[in-house]
This record gives structure tokens, sequence and C-alpha cells, in this order.
């Protein structure tokens, strides 16, 4: 049997492990309908829920010597997010920051259990600066560490073993980063990273001994590397070479010196673990057998004996797995629901490669369901544009294959997994070659028997909505229909909107407000005459990213010669976090599909 749209989206996801100094997990899980924290003692017990909110919870840090973890929460998806203490029982909430006009970034406790950083844009919207923070203070109590006012984005990248120092890391853009290392004895700031443009650092983490940063970063090859990092003189050294691949995250616990490598093969997380030597020689330790799929998670517990890890695979939904680390055999722990659908109906999409129109080959997943077809297909283009699709549990995608219709989700030029060449092959002027590839993926599909290439479906989010958007007004011809959520309909109006402490980092991607000519003429505002299909449009009014100004012009001019919905939601911002409004948007979604398609 088919099951309707709201069923699936009650599917659960459980991730974001982790460990407390006792051993308890906590972990993120939806089954209120918006994530909350929940905690476990063993595998498959009955859960406990710690928080109660009506908005999503965005991540849970256990302290490493008290029973209390901190979690991070927005009000109606405006990204001001506040932090707060949590008793291990739940008994007892405290908001540690309270400056709801501000955005807090978690940068994680120090290893005593006594003080935590982050960074906030407190004193201005538009710059990020760096603080240390007791856990029994709250309010304006913080020691602001690093002034960030002549800094671009801001984050916090971890203390050092002996809580002297702290990493800080800058982002120029998604592509453009630089690392310093903070002292805060001597208040002293080492920039480390200062002789190099373009390279990316992330997942970056003390060594054992405090001796050296490992970093995930392309300085050294095509693609993101695991590199030791000195904190004293930025000399840096290849630790794992990651292949034709991403090393896309890394963990480091510091008392058993277990190291954890993930790499990004094709979109599936590849696990390596190694015990790191006086040397810092790496001595593999056997894996666990997780599902392949996308790692959302990684913890590790008391001594490293155990760890937690949460995947989401195609066909599988979110679980959190714990495993031996000396042994290597896992247990899932989570039991997230799958709200009574038969896994046996899931199904996996097929790794695929097509050529552009510059014979470029660009990787897809393509789902069909059972049967002949031709079906209608759902060309569903991810965000970013430095984002990847990959191959996790997407309810969507389950739904949409089980009522019939054909799902196609290419990684286009400019999609980040795949080295930093491909992932610059869209930057600002050569914007729309992205946007010609989707084309080019529609004809490779009309070419397939099983699909009918006239009903083609343009879908996406974020700046998935721009190539929506300007998908319809490029290759008109193409589409049945076009379904655009928190879209960019006009890249100057959008600069001038978004929130002041991104601005600057995105018009390192898609162009400056000092050239408008040339941000005009990608807008698809600017050739929404040339739409033919029909538009359905959502978004959110707090939106702080893509504010709703971008939804309102493209439906207010597109209406005027093609038929065209529009829906707002008051309590969300960039996306739909709670299940009611998740279950209108995309029930609206199949309605007009229905309809249309």
């Amino acid at each position: 049997m088919a099951y309707n749209i709201e069923r699936y989206l009650n599917i659960r996801s459980a991730s974001g492990p982790s460990f407390g100094p006792d051993g308890q997990l906590a972990f993120m899980m939806d089954t209120t309908g918006v994530p909350q924290v929940w905690q476990l003692d063993d595998s498959q017990a009955w859960p406990d829920q710690l928080s109660f909110h009506e908005e999503a919870i965005g991540f849970a840090s256990y302290s490493p010597t008290r029973d209390e973890l901190v979690f991070g929460m927005d009000e109606g998806g405006n990204e001001r997010r506040q932090l707060f203490r949590l008793a291990g029982d739940g008994s007892e909430e405290v908001n540690l920051t309270q400056h709801p006009d501000a955005i807090h970034q978690w940068g994680g406790w120090s290893h005593d259990g006594e003080q935590f950083a982050f960074t906030a844009n407190r004193r201005d919207e538009a710059n990020f600066d760096a603080y240390v923070q007791h856990r029994s203070e709250t309010g304006g109590d913080a020691e602001l560490v690093f002034d960030g006012q002549e800094k671009d984005w801001l984050s916090v990248g971890g203390w050092s073993p002996d809580d002297t120092r702290l990493i800080i890391h800058e982002s120029h853009s998604n592509r453009d980063h630089d690392l310093y290392c903070l002292d805060l004895e001597s208040e002293e700031t080492t920039h480390l990273t200062d002789e190099y443009d373009g390279v990316r650092y992330g997942s970056v983490a003390w060594g054992p001994d405090g001796d050296v940063l490992y970093v995930t970063t392309d300085r050294l090859s095509d693609t993101l590397e695991l590199a030791e990092l000195d904190p004293k003189t930025g000399e840096l050294t290849v630790a794992y070479d990651g292949g034709d691949w991403n090393v896309s995250g890394i963990g480091i616990d510091h008392d058993s010196r277990t190291l954890a490598v993930i790499r990004n093969v094709e979109g599936y997380s590849d696990l390596s673990l190694f015990e790191l030597d006086a040397n810092r020689e790496q001595q593999p330790l056997p894996a666990p057998a997780l599902p392949d799929g996308v790692i959302v998670g990684l913890s590790f517990g008391p001594d490293a004996d155990e760890i937690a890890v949460a995947v989401s695979a195609p066909t599988e939904n979110a679980n959190v797995h714990v495993f031996d680390r000396d042994t290597g055999e896992d247990a899932r722990w989570t039991d997230a629901s799958t709200a009574g659908i038969p896994k046996e109906l899931f199904r996996s999409p097929d790794l695929v490669h097509f050529e552009s129109f510059d014979d470029l080959e660009i990787p897809a997943f393509l789902t069909v369901p059972d049967g002949d077809g031709p079906f209608p297909v759902i060309v569903d283009i991810h965000g970013g544009p430095e984002s990847q699709r990959r191959p996790s549990f997407r309810s969507l995608r389950q739904y949409f294959i089980d009522n019939g219709y054909a799902v196609f989700e290419p990684n286009v030029r400019g999609s980040a997994g795949y080295g930093r060449e491909y992932m610059n092959l869209d930057n600002v002027e050569k914007r729309m070659d992205s946007v010609a590839d989707i084309e080019a993926g529609v004809d490779w599909l009309t070419d397939r028997p099983e699909i009918d290439g006239d009903r083609a479906v343009a879908f996406g989010g974020s700046y998935g909505g721009f190539m929506v958007l300007a998908a319809l007004t490029e290759y008109p011809d193409r589409w049945a229909a076009g379904v655009d959520m928190v879209g960019i309909a006009n890249f100057v109006t959008f600069l001038e909107n978004t929130g002041e402490w991104r601005r600057e980092h995105r018009e390192a991607e898609y162009g400056s407000l000092d050239d408008r000519d040339f941000l005009q003429n990608i807008s698809p505002i600017n050739s929404i005459e040339n739409i033919r299909a029909p538009l359905l449009v959502l978004h959110g009014a707090n939106d702080p990213r893509v504010p709703v100004g971008e939804a309102e012009q493209i439906t207010d001019e597109a209406s005027e010669h093609v038929p065209t919905e529009k829906v707002i939601f008051e309590d969300e911002g960039h996306g739909f976090s709670k299940l009611e409004n998740r279950i209108t948007a995309y029930g609206t979604v199949v309605e007009f599909l229905e309809e249309h398609v």
C-alpha cells in the first residue's frame, strides 16, 4: 500500500550523540515533532526525554566532568541561538547567554568542565567575537577573549588539553579560511595561516599532547587531507591522505589517544580508527560495520572504551550505534520510529554520472520506483552551493518513490565533496554553468526509457531554490512544474537584506553589490516572463538568510502569467523545523504536483 505524506513525515531520527562522564548517552530525537534532548543508559532501553520545547534544539553537548549538558536553541527559526545548561536528569534548565538579539555558536567545554567557549555577534551584528564563560555564570558574565571586529565569520575550534589555549577559525568564504591560536594566559594570538589564501581548514582538533593540531585542509592537495599543524609556527605536514576523496571529519580522544577519521567517498561516509603512539604514529583499530550511509555525529565515551556514531542511510532512518573501540563490535542503541512503514518499502538510489555541456562529468543519485514506467521525475537540487547531496535517509524521497515518482539528485559543479577545483567551477561569473548542468541532467534523464521527460519537476531549497527559478527561466520548456523553498529570486535584494554577518561571506561566492549589473543579469526575477511551468513557493517569515521578500517578489511577478501558489510560515526561518509546518508544506507540495504533474 502507498502511505500518505503525513505518515512519511512522522518517520523519526536520532542523531548528534554526546557521551556523559558516567557513560550516559544524550542525543537529539524528533519524537515530539521537533528535535529535543533525550538520554539512554543502555542499548535499546526506553529513552528519557530531558528537554521539552516547541522550538527545535540544534545540538547538545555533555560536560566532561558533571552530569549536565549545554544545548542550543533559537526562536521561530531566527537563528539567534541561545545556550542553555541542562541537568542530566532534566530537573534544571538555565539560559546561560541571555542575549536574545545575538547569535551564539558553541565552541566546546574546557576539559575540566568548569568553562565553555563560544562566539557571538553581541557587540555588532556583522561581527563575531570569541568568549569564555564559567559554567555557573549567566548573561553578561562571559569574558571577551578574541576581538572579531576586523575579522570575518569566527568560530572556536577547541581547547588545548591543558585548557590554556583556544583555536579560532575565521571563514572569509566557504572556500577561504584562516586559523589563530589564542593563549588565554598571555592573551597573545598567533596567526597560523597568514601566508595562504583560498585554502580551507576544517574539523580542527588538538593532538593528545597539545603539541600539534589535527586539521582537514586542501592547502597541499585538491582534496581535503588530514594534516598536522604546528600551533606555534603554522608548519603543516600530511598525517592521513584520503586519496581522491575528502577527509570530511575527525575526532580525537586525548586520554586514550584515539583518532577517528571520516572520509567522504562519493557521498558515503568511510570511518577509520587509530591509536596514536608517543610519536603520533597511527596504529589501526577495528572499525564497526555501520550501515552504508552518512555519519551524522560521533562521540567518545569515558576512556573511549565505547564510541557512539549516528548514521543515516538511504533505507535506514538516522539512529545511534555504540561500539567497542578495541573489538569493533557494535549495537544500535536508539530505535527511532519508521511510523509503521515497513523498511522493505524503502529504496536505495543508484550512483550515476552524466556529461554536461562542456563534457564535465556530473555525479548524481537516481532512485526509480518499481515497475516499467515511464515515471515523472523530481529533480531535487541541493542548497549551498558548496554543499552536497549525500545518500542519507530522506523521508520525502521515499514518499515520492512510493507514490510513483523517480527522484534525481545531482551534485552539479560547485558542489562540495569532489575537490577544490570542482567546487570552484561555479564561482561568480560561472554561476549559470551550474544551471546548465541541470539542463544536461534532464537531457540525460529523458533518454532513459523509465523516465518521462515531459513530466520533470524542478525542486529545491535555499540556493537550490535559486536553481529551481533559474532552471525555469533559462530552460522553460523542460519543466512541468517548479517548487521553490526559501530560494533566492534576486541577488541584489538578497544581499541587501540578508543578515549582516553573512553579507560579505556570500558576496565572495555570488559577486559583490558593487557589480549590480552582473547580479541583476543572473537573477531569475529579471527573466520571470520566460517561466512556462506552474510554480509553488514556500518560505519562512523569520528567515535571516534568504529574507521572505524573495518569495514575495517572485510570486507577485510570476502569478501574472503562470499558475502560482505561495505559502508563508510565520514561525519558521530558513526551512521548516516544526512537524505541523512540515506536514502543511509538503502536503501542499503533494497536492500541487497531483494537480500539475
